[in-house]
C-alpha cells in the first residue's frame, strides 16, 4: 500500500528494489542461521569448550625444559592475566567490549561507511574479541566473498551465543588462552615464555603490549624477525590504553621511550637443555599413555595438557654439558691431529664404503630401485650445505659422501648420573650433538665396558672369601686351553716378578691379575654377583669376561656401581617422579626402583670402596688428584677396550654415581694410541670438570662435600698390607722373563 502511494515511477521502482536487498539479505542470514551454509555449534557445544594443550617437562628443581605438542599452548586462569594485559587488549582490539553483548554495531557502522563509501582500506575491521574468539575456535575454511560473508554472519551468531554463555572475564579468558601468535604458539601463556621467558603473570607493560600487538599480524609484528615494527605497534597499543584511560600521559610517554628486550627461548625438539633425556621422557610417556588408555583412559601426551615432573638437576645438567663440551672440543681436535692426512675416515675405502651404504640418503636412493653406480653418482653431486663443527658451522660446496666422511670422524659421548638412594637421574647426555646425532648411547648402545667391569670381578672375589691382601703374579700367562690367549698388561714396565694385592692391582688396573683373579672366584659365581648388581645384559661364559669383553648399557652399568653406596643395594635410573593432568592433580607417581636384597656384605662393601677410593688416589685415575686438583670424596674406575676403542670412567662419591663413555659410534675406528683413547684421558675429564664446577655452587654442597662411611677396624686391618712383593731369591733365579707361563684356565 505504501509503494503505491509514491506517485515517481523512479522513486517506487527504487524502493521497491531496495525493500528487495533487504529481503534477500534478511534471508542469506536466516539462511546461515538455520544452517544452510553449515551448521553452527549448539550452546551445549559451546558450554564445554576444550583446548589442544602441550605437555609440559619440568625438572626437579621446576623449571621448564621441554614441552610436546601439536600446538604450542599452555592455558592459564584469568587470576594470572595481569591487569594491564586485558586492558591493553581491549583498549586496541575492542575498546567498547563491555559495552556490547558481542556484536559492536556501532564499529560495524564505522568499518561499512569507511571501506564501502570511503574506499578506506586502513579503517581496520570492525570484529569485537568474541567474533574473533568465534573465528579462532571454528576457523575459516573457504575463500572468496562470498564465503568471508557466511564466515561473517556465522561468527556474528557464535559471537552472541558465546556472550550468552560466558562472562567477560571468561571471554578474555578464552580468547588469550585461544589465540594464535604465530610460529605454532598459541595462548598468552606460551607466547610469554616464548619471547620474554616470563610467565604471563610477570609481563610488565610494555611486554604485554608487544605481545597483544602481535595479534593484528603474528609475523609482520613479530619482534624477534621485525624488532621496530613491533616496537611501533606496541607504542600504538598503549597510545590506545592512554587514550581509554587505562594509563595516564606521564606514564605512556616514558613506556614509548624503553627500548624492547626479549628473551627468546623456543621450545624446539633439537634444541634447549637436555634434548635426550627430553626424548627418552617423551618415549616412556607413549608407552605409560598405552597402558593407562587401555584402562579406559583417553590421554595423549600431544593435546590432554600433562605436566611431567622428572628427575632431572637443571643445574647439574646445565653444567655437566658445559664440562663435556669443553672436554669434547679439546679432545676431537687432539684425536683428529693423531691421525693426521691418514684418518681412516678420509682414506680407508672399507670404512668409507660401509658408511655410505649405511647412511640414510644411500638407503633412500636404494629403495627406488637404483644401480648402484647411479647412487653413487647421485651422492656425489656438489651442493651448498653447513656442516657442523666444534668451532663453528662452515657453508661450502660439499657432496653427500663429503658429508658423511665429515660426520664420520666426531668422537661421540653418553654420560649419566644418578643419585645412588634411589636411582634418580640427575645427568642425561646421550651424545654431543642431538640435531646431528639422534643415537642415545645411554639407552640404545652396548659397548664393551672394559676394566670398569672388574670392580665386579673383585666383589665376586672377596664374596669368596679371598682377602684384599691375597696376592697375584702379574707375570703373562698363556692358556693352552684357550687358544693360546694371553692376556697382557698396558705399558712397558717388566711386571714378571711381581705380585700385586687386590688393591693395588685393582686401582692401576693390572689385565694379568684380573684375570687370576676371575680364575679364582669362578666366572659363574661372577655373572650371578652381576646380576645380583642389576646387570641383566647376557655375560660371556669366558676369562675374558675379567677385562669387561661384555657390552653393556651404561645405565645398567651405573646401576650396578650404585651398589656400592646404598648399602649394597641397586637402585635402576628412573627419569619421572609423578605425572599431573592440566589441574595439576596427580595422575600417577613413579616409585625408585630399588633391588630388596643387598648384593654383597657391608665388609665386601667398605673393602670395595677402598679399593676404588686407591684408584683415584694412587691408581689409573691419580689425575683427578693431579691434574684437577680435586679433593672431594671420589671412588672410580677407568676403562679402556681392545684397539682403543671405548672409554670410560666411573665416577662414585656418597650422593652420587657418575658414568661417562666416549667413543665413536663406528667400531672399526678406535683412538689412535692408549694415551689419547685411554679411559682416564678420554672419559674421565668430564666427570671432573662437572665436580669442579659443582665445588663452586653452594647449592651442590650436599654432594660435593658428603663422605664415605669410615670402614671399620676390621675391614683396615684387612687392607694393612703392602701393595706389591717380589718373587724370592730362588723363584726368580728360575724364572725366564722372557718365557711365558703356560696352563689352563681352571675356573671354580
Amino acid at each position: 500500500m505504501i509503494l503505491k502511494k509514491i506517485k515517481n515511477p523512479y522513486l517506487r521502482y527504487s524502493a521497491i528494489a531496495l525493500l528487495g536487498f533487504i529481503c534477500l539479505i534478511i534471508l542469506f542470514i536466516t539462511s546461515v542461521y538455520i544452517g544452510l551454509w553449515g551448521k553452527l555449534p549448539s550452546k551445549e557445544e559451546l558450554t564445554s569448550l576444550k583446548y589442544q594443550q602441550a605437555s609440559e617437562v619440568y625438572s626437579a628443581d621446576s623449571v621448564l625444559i621441554g614441552k610436546y605438542y601439536l600446538l604450542d599452548r599452555q592455558p592459564i586462569a584469568y587470576e594470572e592475566f595481569p591487569k594491564h594485559l586485558t586492558e591493553a587488549l581491549v583498549a586496541i582490539e575492542d575498546e567498547r567490549f563491555y559495552d556490547h553483548s558481542g556484536i559492536d554495531y556501532k564499529s560495524m557502522l564505522r568499518v561499512a561507511f569507511k571501506s564501502i563509501l570511503l574506499r578506506d582500506k586502513s579503517s581496520g575491521g570492525g570484529s569485537t574479541i568474541s567474533q574473533q574468539l568465534a573465528k579462532n575456535l571454528y576457523p575459516r575454511t573457504k575463500s572468496g566473498k562470498l564465503n568471508l560473508a557466511v564466515s561473517k554472519i556465522k561468527e556474528m551468531f557464535i559471537a552472541r551465543k558465546l556472550e550468552s554463555i560466558y562472562n567477560k572475564e571468561e571471554i578474555l579468558s578464552y580468547y588469550l588462552n585461544q589465540v594464535s601468535f604465530g610460529d605454532n604458539t598459541f595462548g598468552i601463556e606460551s607466547a610469554s615464555l616464548k619471547f620474554f621467558n616470563k610467565h604471563t603473570k610477570d609481563l610488565s607493560i610494555p611486554e604485554a603490549a608487544t605481545l597483544v600487538g602481535m595479534l593484528k599480524a603474528t609475523y609482520g609484528y613479530n619482534p624477534r624477525v621485525f624488532p621496530e615494527k613491533s616496537k611501533g605497534r606496541r607504542n600504538l597499543v598503549m597510545q590506545a590504553m592512554y587514550t581509554n584511560n587505562y594509563i595516564d600521559e606521564k606514564l605512556k610517554d616514558s613506556l614509548i621511550k624503553t627500548s624492547l628486550k626479549l628473551e627468546y627461548r623456543d621450545f624446539n625438539y633439537n634444541d634447549g637443555v637436555a634434548p635426550y633425556f627430553r626424548e627418552e621422557v617423551r618415549k616412556q610417556l607413549l608407552k605409560w599413555v598405552k597402558d593407562k588408555n587401555n584402562a579406559g583412559n583417553d590421554l595423549n601426551i600431544y593435546t590432554s595438557g600433562l605436566k611431567i615432573y622428572t628427575t632431572l638437576d637443571y643445574k647439574m645438567q646445565v653444567l655437566a654439558e658445559e664440562a663435556m663440551q669443553e672436554h669434547m672440543k679439546s679432545l676431537q681436535s687432539n684425536f683428529e691431529k693423531s691421525y693426521g692426512k691418514n684418518a681412516p675416515w678420509l682414506t680407508n675405502k672399507n670404512i668409507i664404503n660401509k658408511a655410505i651404504k649405511q647412511s640414510l640418503p644411500y638407503k633412500k636412493l636404494k629403495e627406488t630401485g637404483l644401480a648402484e653406480a647411479q647412487i653413487l653418482d647421485s651422492l656425489n653431486k656438489k651442493k651448498t650445505m653447513t656442516l657442523s663443527n666444534w668451532d663453528k658451522d662452515s657453508t661450502l660446496q660439499a657432496s653427500t659422501i663429503d658429508s658423511i666422511k665429515h660426520y664420520s670422524k666426531f668422537l661421540n659421548i653418553g654420560s649419566l648420573a644418578l643419585d645412588p638412594e634411589n636411582g634418580e637421574v640427575k645427568v642425561w647426555i646421550g651424545g654431543i650433538d642431538f640435531k646431528q646425532y639422534k643415537y642415545d648411547h645411554i639407552s640404545q648402545s652396548k659397548r664393551q665396558v672394559g676394566s670398569t667391569f672388574k670392580p665386579i670381578v673383585y666383589t665376586t672375589a672377596i664374596e669368596q672369601g679371598i682377602g684384599p691382601c691375597t696376592y697375584f703374579s702379574a707375570e703373562e700367562v698363556e692358556y693352552k686351553n684357550l687358544k693360546q690367549w694371553s692376556p697382557s698388561n698396558t705399558g712397558s714396565k717388566n711386571e714378571t716378578y711381581l705380585n700385586y694385592s687386590m688393591k693395588e692391582a685393582l686401582s692401576n688396573s693390572v689385565n694379568t691379575v684380573a684375570v687370576k683373579v676371575l680364575e679364582k672366584a669362578g666366572i659363574p659365581n661372577t655373572i650371578e654377583q652381576a646380576k645380583k648388581m642389576g646387570i641383566t645384559a647376557d655375560l660371556p661364559n669366558l676369562p675374558s669376561l675379567a677385562l669387561g669383553t661384555a657390552e653393556v648399557k651404561i645405565s645398567e652399568l651405573a646401576t650396578a656401581y650404585t651398589s656400592y653406596v646404598n648399602s649394597g643395594k641397586h637402585s635402576a635410573p628412573i627419569l619421572i617422579k609423578h605425572i599431573t593432568n592440566s589441574k595439576d592433580s596427580i595422575i600417577e607417581s613413579f616409585k625408585p626402583i630399588i633391588s630388596k636384597e643387598p648384593a654383597f656384605s657391608p665388609e665386601t662393601n667398605m673393602i670395595m670402596i677402598e679399593l676404588m677410593k686407591a684408584t683415584i688416589n694412587t691408581g689409573t685415575a691419580a689425575r683427578i688428584r693431579n691434574s684437577y686438583k680435586l679433593t672431594n670424596d671420589i671412588a672410580g674406575k677407568t676403562g679402556t677396550t681392545q684397539n682403543n676403542k671405548d672409554a670410560w670412567f666411573v665416577g662414585v662419591t656418597p650422593k652420587l654415581v657418575s658414568v661417562t663413555w666416549v667413543g665413536l659410534d663406528n667400531h672399526e675406528i678406535g683412538f689412535k694410541n692408549t694415551a689419547l683413547g685411554q679411559g682416564a684421558n678420554a672419559a674421565l675429564p668430564a666427570f671432573a670438570l662437572l665436580l669442579q664446577k659443582m665445588n663452586k655452587n653452594s647449592d651442590f654442597d650436599y654432594i660435593t662435600k658428603a663422605k664415605f662411611k669410615k670402614p671399620t677396624d676390621v675391614v683396615l686391618s684387612s687392607l694393612d698390607c703392602e701393595p706389591s712383593k717380589k718373587d724370592g731369591f730362588f723363584k726368580r733365579l728360575f724364572k725366564n722373563p722372557n718365557k711365558k707361563k703356560t696352563k689352563d684356565f681352571k675356573s671354580n
